[in-house]
């Protein structure tokens, strides 16, 4: 484990570097302080990458060794794969990064600071602010009976935004009102605002009760961890709502994929040697070519660039969050279908497929229940693979244009949206792009422990 977080904290170190570099090279900051700043942030990244990963993958292995000494680790095959994938370093590290992201994506909604929908919550006066920014935020209700959002609406979709935020310099009370003073921007003298308390809290109270009321409730000290966008919107909100993106194109494209490429690669495998026959006459039979068929087929779609297999759907059936996941999925099955059609040509072969065949099974009952599950393990690694290759077509889409559309966050978009602002705020590039890396190799590090897991070789 210790070569794992010594190899990450070396891509830190470089990808820190370079946003010091930018930061240096785009404003009047001196190099030493800019090199300061990027060690500070060296060391947060660390540190937490620490306490985040290091008491889960202790706790997962400390539970398996338990575990493990009530198994038959000499006969069990399952469990001889399991424990080799959860020795894997880089295996393990990767699935405690899914398993963040998936808890992440959950409840996306509930830890983002920003919770309404998308989270597209606008404080127009806070445009490209940069991380850590904090400001006194002033909250004045729109309505006097928000409507209330029920957990399973909030968890889902966010809630909705029934106060506007003001942000301010100062404040005092005087009387029944509140007098406050608006920040417009950095070097712009601040407007003056007044407003009655009884507006702010919708109660009508004493005047010590209100001020408590505003103070404590209504007027907060803002924190914008990763900062603000062009529209100055909470910039970790959206990066955490692009997680339910990434994920979600993911698990609906694989099972797309899963759904096409099984069939036909089993049946272009087992009717490779032996074609279905379908009777013309008495004496005449003509000989189904199944396997020459499919892999006609499978052999024209692999020559289709991915993008022109997208655009007729994208365009076909408009560019929303179901199209996108269909197109992507569908670009992706040949893969699973050569791979499954390579397996089931080995196994067919076996005598326990050609007991299946003495005894009178269909060839249904033959493909479903005795090859397919003896072929689960390479099945298992490209699918892990192509969850990868699934988040990174959608990027690429959008950062085309033509995947996920706005306001939806979308890593990809935000990359494309913010590349003119490599120099001036390099964070808001980075950051998505730093994302989409450690999804992705946190798949790829899954699919080669699966890999090594399940080799048949290290079984021997």
């Amino acid at each position: 484990m210790r070569k794992q977080i010594f190899a990450i904290g070396v891509f830190i170190v470089l990808l820190s570097s370079i946003v010091a570099w930018f930061q240096f090279a785009s404003s009047s900051t001196s190099f030493l302080s800019a090199l300061l700043n990027s060690l500070r942030v060296i060391i947060i990244v660390i540190v937490t990458l620490f306490i985040v990963y290091a008491p889960l993958m202790m706790l997962i292995r400390k539970w398996w060794k338990k575990r493990s000494a009530k198994l038959d680790m000499r006969n069990n095959q399952q469990a001889k794969a399991l424990n080799r994938f959860i020795k894997n370093g880089n295996a393990l590290i990767g699935a405690t990064t899914i398993f963040y992201a998936l808890m992440l994506a959950i409840f996306a909604h509930i830890i983002a600071p920003d919770i309404s929908p998308y989270a597209n919550d606008q404080i127009n006066e806070l445009p490209y602010k940069q991380p850590g920014y904090s400001i006194l935020i002033l909250k004045q209700p729109l309505e006097l009976k928000p409507e209330e959002t029920n957990f399973g609406e909030w968890l889902i979709r966010g809630k909705k935004v029934s106060y506007r935020q003001i942000p301010i310099i100062d404040f005092h009370f005087a009387g029944d009102s509140i007098y406050a003073i608006r920040f417009i921007g950095d070097g712009i003298p601040g407007q003056d605002l007044k407003f009655e308390m009884a507006e702010i809290t919708g109660e009508v109270n004493t005047r010590g009760r209100n001020k408590a009321l505003i103070e404590n409730k209504y007027i907060t000290q803002r924190t914008f961890i990763l900062g603000t966008d062009d529209l100055g919107r909470d910039y970790l909100s959206r990066i955490l709502l692009g997680i339910r993106v990434s994920l979600s194109v993911g698990f609906v494209a694989v099972f797309i994929a899963l759904f096409i490429g099984i069939p036909l690669g089993a049946l272009a495998g087992f009717y490779k040697q032996y074609p279905p026959a379908v009777k013309i006459s008495k004496s005449k039979k003509w000989l189904i070519p199944v396997d020459g068929g499919i892999m006609w087929f499978i052999n024209i779609i692999w020559s289709i660039p991915t993008l022109l297999l997208v655009f007729p759907i994208v365009f076909a059936f408009g560019q929303n969050f179901y199209t996108i996941f269909i197109a992507v999925g569908i670009t992706m099955w040949v893969d699973i279908a050569r791979i499954v059609r390579g397996q089931v040509l080995q196994v067919r072969e076996q005598e326990f497929i050609q007991a299946a065949k003495t005894f009178g099974f269909s060839d249904t009952r033959t493909i479903f229940r005795h090859i397919l599950p003896n072929i689960t393990g390479p099945v298992i690694v490209i699918t892990a693979a192509n969850f990868a290759y699934a988040i990174l077509t959608e990027a690429g889409l959008s950062f085309l244009g033509i995947g996920v559309q706005p306001p939806a966050p979308s890593w990809g978009l935000m990359i494309s949206k913010y590349k003119d602002n490599l120099i001036t705020e390099p964070y808001l590039a980075f950051i998505p792009g730093f994302a989409i890396t450690t999804l992705v190799l946190a798949f790829f590090m899954i699919g080669n422990g699966l890999r090594d897991a399940l080799d048949i070789k290290s079984r021997l």
